[in-house]
């Protein structure tokens, strides 16, 4: 039996969203944009599937998941809410790959051709291509997972001849920093990347950057999606 959300959790869910999307908003508006070009996905990795009914109660369609085994799990439990769109945004490991490629609507976390070898593969031909980010390590951290900018359009023309796979954009985590300047730098960096790779390839429009703590930033410079966790949920559990 699918679990169901408490009125607690949908009171809170809801006015936690609706202050996320007030926030797009106001951000879009401050940078002369559309917040209709700005989708949200709501970071639901390692919270119940009570919350995440609670935020599709409240009109959430989008959810991102981090880790295979849990995310199956919800993804199975919550079948009957078809009109979610499932996101897989952590490491994927080689193990895992197949799992991804079943139960994932998007994959953000491409950085090598390996893994998108295996998720073309590995795609169950009864659905429809999946829809691929490249993740892009910008700020050049050596224990971050990401292709490193300079390796990005190989990859990317690796991913454009995959049948399975639909390029459409590329994704990143830059460096946790408290310099405003240099977060700005990092995310005009990923959008010089993403309007390098939309150049080339016509299907690309997603631009997946900036999280709770730096949502105006990252719609400063561009972002087309917005990854929101604890703002929307909590703490991580």
């Amino acid at each position: 039996m699918t679990p169901q959300p408490t009125d607690n959790y949908m009171v809170t869910i809801a006015e936690r969203l609706t202050s996320a999307y007030a926030r797009i908003t106001q951000a879009a508006k401050n940078n002369h944009r559309d917040e209709q070009t700005i989708s949200l996905l709501a970071v639901s990795k390692t919270k119940p599937t009570a919350d995440i009914i609670s935020a599709y109660q409240h009109g959430q369609r989008l959810f991102g998941e981090s880790y295979v085994q849990e995310a199956v799990e919800k993804v199975a439990a919550l079948k009957d809410y078809n009109e979610i769109v499932w996101h897989f945004i952590g490491p994927i490991q080689s193990n895992k790959s197949a799992l991804v490629a079943a139960n994932f609507d998007w994959v953000q976390s491409v950085d090598r051709t390996k893994i998108a070898k295996r998720l073309n593969d590995q795609r169950p031909a009864d659905k429809a291509p999946l829809n691929v980010l490249i993740q892009v390590n910008i700020s050049l951290e050596e224990a971050k997972s990401g292709c490193h900018p300079d390796e990005l359009m190989t990859l990317a023309e690796f991913i454009s001849q995959c049948d399975n796979l639909c390029l459409r954009g590329v994704m990143a985590i830059p460096a946790k920093t408290d310099d405003s300047q240099l977060q700005l730098q990092y995310f005009e960096q990923l959008s010089a990347c993403f309007d390098k790779l939309k150049a080339q390839y016509p299907q690309v429009d997603t631009l997946s950057m900036g999280m709770s703590n730096d949502v105006e930033a990252a719609i400063a410079a561009g972002s087309t999606m917005v990854r929101i966790g604890t703002d929307i949920f909590g703490q991580r559990n």
